[in-house]
């Protein structure tokens, strides 16, 4: 297991690039520290697989480096490297059982014979293969492939990491949750440095500890599903983690905080002074929809809202309001009382994000 340190990288996939937009990854710095288990998190085309295959050494960074355990390791092909690499459809030798399969790396690593079958049963347990230990891999079906795929990154006891790109792509959805509790449940077992890569927000939830989400080729936030929740530190944090996400609001500043269609919010002292000092092109406060209070009837400091529409999901719905011009989403369990047309909705001032230029804006302590 070793520590893994990106220094300064960035990488291009035009020879001569001659600006920004020709970057797939923009300058990074960032660690994902020994036997910690990680997802990297974002939508297609943000850089997530361009930046695990820099890691495995599928692909030359064009600048900075990669370090293990403080050593660069730019110029050690993946097999020097000992990292295992799990890809989004399995990699299976069709012709060879399913224990042939898992025992190769160790055979290839010459252990003997003994120790080979001790580990492949074990790992072989853990994911449930021990039934089909004796078919031949053609016959299994996607899952048991993927299973056994997995199986071959974890059944070196060696390796320095092991990197999951979208595993769970061509695994049945009633399937997707057991493994991803079962590779929660492995690397707890064998404290393993993990890095999952996908763009689904629930798997990164379930199976890591910390997650960097990213956008446009940088990392805008790395921290425990929970911060990334309540506090996102960037708008599109804001917009990619939640169901629905987060309501964005464009507004201006005011002398004691700020205003959208006529409608004013007032600002703590500290974070007034903050503002004032910032140069910006676009302000907007965010709040989630789980945050956003709506009530049948007036109440003190709520705004008067128009119900658009109402979905009902069974343990909770979500109300879709305009709002001084705006559109906005709430979530309502199941026990509230329905507003029907009107509603009052208060935006509490502890769950309020101020943003200046897409970043989140703290209080002066």
């Amino acid at each position: 297991m070793a520590e893994i340190r990106l220094h300064r990288l960035a990488h291009s996939y035009s020879r001569q690039p001659s600006g920004a937009g020709d970057y797939a990854l923009h300058e990074l710095e960032h660690v994902w520290e020994q036997g910690g288990a990680y997802a990297l998190l974002g939508p297609s085309g943000c850089g997530k697989s361009t930046l695990l295959n820099i890691i495995s050494g599928l692909l030359s960074p064009s600048q900075g480096e990669v370090q293990f355990d403080g050593q660069p390791v730019n110029a050690l092909s993946p097999q020097q490297r000992n990292i295992a690499q799990v890809f989004q459809f399995p990699v299976v030798y069709d012709t060879m059982s399913v224990f042939d399969n898992l025992a190769f790396p160790l055979r290839n690593q010459g252990l003997d014979e003994q120790r080979v079958r001790a580990r492949v049963e074990e790992i072989a347990e853990v994911l449930d293969l021990g039934a089909v230990l004796k078919k031949k891999a053609r016959n299994l079906s996607a899952d048991e492939k993927q299973k056994v795929s997995m199986g071959r990154g974890l059944v070196r006891d060696d390796v320095s990491a092991i990197l999951f790109d979208e595993p769970l792509t061509v695994i049945d959805p009633h399937l997707k949750w057991k493994l991803r509790r079962k590779l929660k449940q492995i690397h707890e077992q064998f404290n393993i440095t993990m890095i999952y890569v996908t763009h689904d927000q629930l798997e990164a939830s379930t199976f890591a500890d910390k997650i960097a989400v990213m956008h446009g080729g940088r990392i805008v936030q790395f921290g425990t599903p929970r911060e990334l929740f309540e506090r996102p530190r960037h708008t599109f944090v804001g917009y990619f983690i939640g169901s629905p996400g987060m309501n964005l609001i464009e507004v201006r500043a005011e002398a004691d905080g700020v205003s959208f269609g006529g409608l004013h919010l007032p600002l703590p002292d500290g974070l007034r002074e903050r503002l004032a000092e910032q140069p910006r092109e676009r302000l907007q406060v965010g709040i989630r929809p789980e945050f956003v209070q709506v009530w049948d009837r007036p109440i003190d400091d709520a705004f008067e809202a128009q119900v658009l529409d109402i979905e009902d999901l069974g343990t909770y719905r979500i109300l879709t309001l305009e709002l001084g011009g705006v559109t906005l989403k709430a979530r309502m369990g199941e026990d509230r009382p329905l507003p029907e047309g009107r509603a009052w909705v208060s935006l509490p001032a502890q769950w309020l994000m101020l943003y200046v230029d897409d970043l989140l804006l703290e209080a002066t302590p």
